[in-house]
């Protein structure tokens, strides 16, 4: 009996060391913060790089990045006139918008940024975009992501090793509980440390690439008030990433962290103009656009709201139009399809329409199109070997023409071709998207009469203030320019 407690107290000891040891290298593996003291980390630098260059390039091939390619520029200036500043300028930083409505921003190691359009929408000056920006990369330069990691990793052992020693001592696991729950305080995420640390980081780097540092406050009341706008409209909140948790309204830590920072060496504030973010900002779609669409429904669908029809193209064409008529093309123009309008003047089936109107013979391979409740026909030239369909939408025909040599794009084709319909009701947003338009006031107005003259389908006037910083109360001033839709 006592050889045989004594061989299980061996093996127990054995574990425990084991563990001890496993601690000892985790806890040993510290490293330098780029932005001072030392932090524990079990991810060197070049596997910091590899994680975030993994995770973007997944995001990318999941997420639909906003096609504006000046304002993507404007951003990239501002973020790399920052990122020079840093604690690590010599990291290769990128700037993306991700095209989605929601309000956000967030960060990938190694230097990968990224800002929603949603919420360009409601900034209303460059410094509070480079708050944005300077709040992202101080994450990267605190290498947050890493830590939280390391704190993960850390968390996990601890628990293990108290879990064996308490067994073996007391014959309890009160300590391993106590050791996972300071594993849980570790890992809690982006918590108000660290979101204070970043807007710390993200305060000092505006100063010195001169903007003030207000800024960052600046938006944390565009946050603040876009949540409590949501919580009044759909008794909910929203998350920019841990921001809305973590800082009240009135942060003291924040407003002294600005102080601090306004201090920082001899910098001296620029003078930043206006129109450049005026003009880098006008157009930019507000609410929800086509590539915010899933499924079939997401892919290269084409509006024509003139003429009331959409049609998907085949993924990866481009298209022309006029105000009559588009032309789809494959890549290296392997096929195309062309969509043009006639009004009709007979009362007569599509086939004799082909026949008598556009005096083409019979079709070969041809068939009766009835989709979306739209009348139509196709088939083959037999001079030519072009499809053509002709489809009836209200008082047109639409004659659908489309050539290619290359038999396995013929599937492709009809597909788009059995995709024309009427644009459905609630489908305006996108066919027409509500675009950004600064205009200078000129005289009294206030946001409910601009309201009134909106697109925008739901709450106008207070989203009209949200975008201009004037929510919940306050009007246009005159000589004031302001954001409206168009």
């Amino acid at each position: 009996m006592t050889m045989k407690i004594q061989r299980n107290m061996n093996l127990t000891s054995m574990h425990l060391n084991a563990g001890v040891l496993s601690l000892a290298l985790i806890l040993g593996a510290c490293a330098a913060n780029p932005t001072g003291g030392v932090d524990f980390v079990t991810t060197s630098e070049k596997r910091e790089l590899e994680i975030g260059k993994e995770e973007h390039d997944k995001l990318i091939a999941n997420t639909p990045v906003y096609s504006d390619a000046r304002l993507q520029a404007y951003v990239e200036k501002i973020g790399k006139k920052l990122a020079v500043v840093s604690h690590r300028p010599d990291l290769e930083y990128h700037f993306t918008i991700i095209d989605s409505p929601e309000i956000n921003a967030f960060a990938l190691p190694g230097g990968y940024v990224y800002v929603n359009r949603g919420l360009l929408t409601f900034l209303t000056t460059e410094a509070q975009l480079a708050a944005v920006l300077g709040h992202e990369i101080g994450h990267i330069t605190a290498r947050h992501a890493v830590r939280q990691q390391a704190a993960a990793r850390t968390s996990n052992v601890v628990s293990t090793v108290a879990g064996v020693a308490s067994a073996v001592m007391t014959g309890t696991s009160i300590l391993g509980e106590t050791a996972s729950l300071f594993g849980g305080a570790l890992v809690s995420g982006y918590g108000r440390e660290m979101e204070l640390e970043a807007d710390t980081l993200g305060a000092e780097y505006l100063v010195k690439a001169g903007y003030d540092p207000n800024a960052m406050v600046e938006v944390i009341g565009v946050l603040k008030n876009h949540e409590d706008f949501m919580k009044k409209t759909s008794n909910r909140g929203v998350a920019y990433h841990g921001l809305f948790a973590t800082h009240p309204r009135n942060d003291t830590r924040l407003q002294q962290a600005v102080s601090q920072a306004a201090t920082v060496g001899e910098v001296q504030l620029a003078e930043i103009d206006p129109v450049e973010f005026r003009n880098e900002t006008t157009g930019m779609i507000i609410g929800p656009s086509l590539q915010n669409l899933t499924g079939a429904e997401g892919r290269n669908r084409y509006y024509q709201q003139l003429l009331n029809y959409t049609m998907v193209f085949p993924q990866n064409w481009n298209y022309e139009e006029t105000t009559t008529t588009v032309t789809a093309r494959a890549p290296e123009n392997a096929a195309e399809i062309r969509v043009e309008a006639q009004r009709l003047q007979a009362n007569k089936e599509p086939r004799l329409f082909i026949r008598e109107d556009l005096k083409i013979p019979d079709l070969q391979q041809s068939e009766a199109l009835n989709q979306f409740g739209l009348p139509g026909f196709t088939g083959i030239r037999p001079d030519t070997g072009e499809r053509l369909a002709v489809i009836y939408n209200g008082p047109r025909a639409f004659v659908l023409t489309a050539k290619t040599g290359d038999e396995e794009l013929n599937g492709p084709i009809l597909e788009a071709i059995r995709s024309f319909r009427p644009i459905a009701r609630g489908e305006q947003v996108f066919a027409n998207p509500l675009q950004v338009q600064w205009v200078l006031v000129n005289g009294p107005v206030t946001w409910s009469q601009l309201a009134r003259q909106s697109r925008i389908p739901q709450y106008p006037e207070d989203t009209l203030r949200l975008m201009n910083g004037d929510y919940p109360a306050g009007e246009p001033q005159v000589g004031e320019w302001i954001k409206i839709s168009n």
